[in-house]
């Protein structure tokens, strides 16, 4: 359907910064296209000043009236010819995007114990007997336990604890069920407490 003067903003022109809306970026267009300097000078004056009353709460920054200078650069695409009272040379790093990030890809031989757990058993294999160790164990185990129960649909075993930490320690971590107390583990079951209708 084509209705003259009707448009959705999907068939605009992409918004810079869109926090500031279509308004201010047709008054910051506009102020680009004035001749006279000093007349862009003070719609330029104007624009921030419409800027901080759309963001009050970000007045009592420091760097508030940098960063709507630097706004203003971007939105004209550094084409507004003014007296900037700060440098809007930086502001092009404002809008770059980061580098993508690299994904560890390790393979674990499960998954619900997830990669930190891994580590963890690692770093028992090589950790010297003694009160840190066994804390280490401990806080392993209990974890194990959460994630068996969590994963499993709120079904662990402690035998399973026990084996999987000496298969995934090699041997090095024997957990003693007679004498080892787990923490107790509440699963919360949100479906449980709906009420049938």
């Amino acid at each position: 359907m084509n209705i003259e003067g009707l448009d959705y903003n999907t068939q605009r022109e992409r918004l810079i910064l869109p926090e500031y809306g279509r308004e201010v970026q047709s008054m910051v267009d506009h102020a680009v296209g004035i001749a006279d300097r000093d007349r862009r000078q003070q719609c330029a004056n104007a624009i921030i000043a419409i800027m901080k009353r759309m963001f009050p709460h970000s007045t009592d920054s420091v760097d508030n009236e940098r960063k709507l200078w630097d706004h203003l650069a971007l939105m004209s695409d550094f084409k507004l010819d003014i007296d900037y009272p700060y440098d809007v040379e930086q502001a092009q790093t404002i809008h770059a995007k980061p580098e993508p990030m690299s994904y560890p890809m390790r393979q674990i031989p499960v998954r619900h114990y997830g990669n930190m757990m891994f580590e963890l058993f690692g770093r028992l294999k090589t950790m010297p007997a003694g009160k840190e160790r066994d804390e280490l164990i401990r806080l392993v185990a209990n974890q194990m336990k959460r994630d068996l129960t969590l994963w499993g649909h709120g079904s662990s075993d402690d035998e399973k604890v026990a084996s999987d930490l000496a298969e995934y320690t090699d041997g090095k971590v024997q957990l003693d069920l007679g004498t080892f107390k787990f923490d107790r583990t509440v699963i919360k079951d949100n479906d449980k407490k709906r009420k049938k209708k």
